[in-house]
């Protein structure tokens, strides 16, 4: 039987082969053990989903498990983002919420994402508690429920609807009357998510002509992954480039955690940079102050906004949980990673795609310039930086050889000196004119991810070209 593990960002599986309904009590009930031997559980948990298919059967199943051991809940009434939840554990002070997403991954999947009560992801020591707990009951009947009706009439469950909260969070945020007098067009994609009224719905209140496709619920997300990246965003793409009037395109993934830019010309953004280019904006304009945080896999093109500014980069391993540590100790302004995940001082300490995206909005309206005129002007203040990530395949016989490699790394790549190695998370070579590799393998996948950045078109295609040959020879 497949044990229950999770990752950077929950438990993930496939629906009907490991993500069953017995399994996703089992799950439930571990959490509730958890929380009960910490002597948690009596102020709640949210209980959230995306639009991905039975969501509504898996919450109200969590419910029943929860009331059982008398755990109170409430149910969002709709497919809701994940941010929107995270908001709801901070504004009710709940002990954390249980949400079933699998956020960008194809529709065959599902997840379990478990936050505590500080608002962002639970921590590993968490998680491998939980998972201890559930492995531990696998292929029993070892779970307890409360009929959903007996909970309802106990007070133990109660549907809540958190938009409207979540959304006047979202107005002190962003300022609306800027992006209503730029009176640009912007096209937005909520790939079929949870996404749906929340991005598009702000920007038609400032008064934009908002342009929402592929807007209906769909748990097959029209035939694609949910994921905001260059692939999967032709739709956005051609209608932006069709449509001269169009400033802007935006996305949101499947709950709307993640999020996609898409310039005037038709150009897609690389999360990267919009991560700096926010950072940047965020002190000239909005009067912020203070360091920035990123992932060991991010862009150094944020180091270099913080130095020109006078301030420093914390560096995490991958995963928003550690960003989101140093959020909730209001010890960033903004903090995020290059697989489009970010969130500010001050709000949720999980990843917020709606907030990115009207953030974005918000900048191109005030700066009165399209987003690659602003790459150029702060390359021109900063220097360049141009990153790429690859994916590799891992055949049994590269399997066996890359732990050797990956512990015994090299001196030199692309002909350059390795200035420092990084173990944070998987294996970070500097070298000495600043450029670096990291090569980190996949928890879910067989695959190892070899990110690389330099600072020009021509030394990065050198750079990758090398890495991938040092793990492929």
């Amino acid at each position: 039987m497949t044990q229950i593990k999770f990752g950077t960002s929950g438990w993930r599986g496939i629906l009907a082969e490991d993500f069953t309904l017995d399994n996703v009590r089992v799950v439930i009930q571990a959490i509730a053990d958890f929380l009960k031997a910490e002597g948690c559980g009596g102020r709640g948990l949210v209980i959230g989903h995306d639009s991905r298919f039975f969501g509504e059967r898996f919450a109200h199943e969590t419910a029943r498990v929860l009331a059982a051991s008398g755990v109170p809940s409430f149910i969002c009434k709709d497919d809701t983002p994940t941010p929107v939840i995270a908001c709801e554990i901070m504004r009710r002070v709940t002990d954390g919420a249980i949400n079933f997403t699998a956020s960008h991954n194809p529709s065959e999947y599902n997840g379990i994402k478990f936050s505590t009560a500080w608002g962002g992801p639970a921590l590993p020591e968490v998680t491998a508690d939980i998972e201890q707990r559930a492995n531990a009951m696998l292929g029993e009947v070892c779970y307890r429920d409360m009929p959903l009706d007996q909970a309802v009439r106990s007070g133990l469950v109660e549907e809540i609807d958190p938009m409207p909260d979540y959304l006047d969070v979202i107005r002190k945020k962003i300022d609306l009357e800027a992006i209503g007098r730029s009176g640009m067009t912007v096209i937005f994609d909520p790939m079929y998510g949870a996404g749906r009224n929340y991005v598009d719905s702000l920007l038609a209140e400032a008064g934009l002509l908002v342009q929402t496709i592929n807007s209906s619920r769909d748990p097959y997300f029209g035939g694609m992954p949910p994921d905001p990246s260059p692939t999967h965003l032709n739709d956005l793409v051609t209608r932006v480039r069709g449509d001269k009037r169009v400033a802007l395109g935006l996305a949101t993934d499947g709950d709307a955690d993640r999020y996609g830019i898409i310039d005037a010309n038709g150009t897609f953004i690389e999360p990267n940079y919009i991560l700096a280019l926010l950072y940047d904006y965020l002190i000239r304009r909005k009067g912020e102050s203070g360091d920035a945080a990123r992932s060991v896999a991010t862009s150094h093109f944020i180091d270099a906004v913080a130095a020109h500014h006078g301030y420093a980069v914390r560096e995490t391993p991958v995963g928003f949980k550690y960003i989101g540590e140093f959020i909730r100790d209001n010890e960033i302004v903004i903090g995020g990673e290059e697989s489009a995940g970010l969130s500010l001082r001050g709000h949720v300490p999980d990843k917020d795609g709606v907030l990115a995206c009207l953030l974005v909005a918000e900048m191109v309206a005030v700066e009165g310039k399209t987003i690659n005129q602003l790459l150029q002007d702060l390359y021109a203040r900063v220097g360049e930086f141009h990153t790429s990530r690859t994916n590799l395949r891992l055949s049994m016989e590269l399997a066996e050889k890359i732990g050797d490699k990956l512990t015994s790394p090299p001196h030199k790549l692309a002909g350059k000196q390795v200035a420092e190695t990084i173990t944070t998370d998987g294996v970070k070579m500097i070298l000495e004119d600043g450029s670096w590799a990291l090569f980190r393998k996949s928890g879910t996948e067989p695959v190892v991810r070899v990110y690389t950045e330099a600072g020009s078109v021509e030394e990065l295609e050198k750079l990758t070209s090398a890495a991938v040959e040092y793990v492929e020879g």
